[in-house]
């Protein structure tokens, strides 16, 4: 059976998140057909993206021109034109795309989306604002949404854990989270054990439910 994970990605929407999309697969070895009605933007990316076409996506017509239904995975970021993202997505889904990505801008953006065909629906926006809050807000490094109600962190540890064997720690038992890795100065991250002892400098992954992990970034 075929890799699905290295075939060609199309991206339709080259806006800053579909460039950056694109050019992140491109650097990670993927090839990319990027489609954008833009002139201007399909030039300022020439020779950086795989493939580029000037092109119209909301014509189905236009869109078995370029080859879109021989791709596994398409991914639709445009965001300021709700009908031309609600058309695109349903056009690749008429075209029997296998595994198609959307932006939405709104709740109810994303509900029409999976409703004609998405089978992935993204929140770029509203996705960056929730990280940058926990950011801002307490005292962590770093914050991923990884479930619903589950986190990854990266944060500083707390006085009460320095120089403790994080095996006599009863951390999840106090606080509910899991020290996934440990980064010590000057070094990178290694896997946590129940020997690993943490010092004030170090850097700690933490997992958990999303309100425990806060609880615990905000020990001091």
């Amino acid at each position: 059976m075929a890799d699905k994970n290295s075939d060609p990605v199309v991206v339709i929407g080259l806006g800053r998140f579909g460039t950056a999309i694109a050019l992140e697969l491109v650097r990670r070895g993927t090839e990319v057909l990027a489609v954008d009605s833009r002139p201007k933007i399909a030039q300022s990316l020439a020779g950086r993206i795989t493939q580029i076409a000037t092109a119209d996506a909301t014509d189905i017509e236009v869109l078995r021109q370029l080859g879109v239904p021989d791709f596994y995975r398409a991914v639709v970021a445009i965001g300021g034109d709700l009908e031309a993202s609600i058309l695109t997505t349903a056009l690749l889904a008429e075209l029997e795309i296998d595994d198609i990505w959307a932006k939405a801008v709104s709740e109810q953006h994303g509900q029409i989306l999976r409703r004609i065909g998405a089978h992935h629906v993204v929140f770029p926006e509203h996705d960056m604002g929730e990280r940058v809050a926990h950011l801002v807000s307490g005292r962590m490094l770093d914050y991923m949404q990884v479930d619903e109600n589950f986190a990854l962190v990266k944060t500083r540890p707390p006085k009460e854990y320095i120089g403790i064997p994080l095996g006599r720690s009863s951390l999840r038992k106090k606080y509910g989270v899991t020290i996934v890795a440990v980064k010590s100065e000057g070094e990178e991250f290694t896997y946590a054990t129940a020997e690993t002892e943490l010092v004030y400098s170090d850097v700690v992954l933490v997992s958990g439910r999303t309100e425990d992990v806060e609880r615990f970034a905000d020990l001091p």
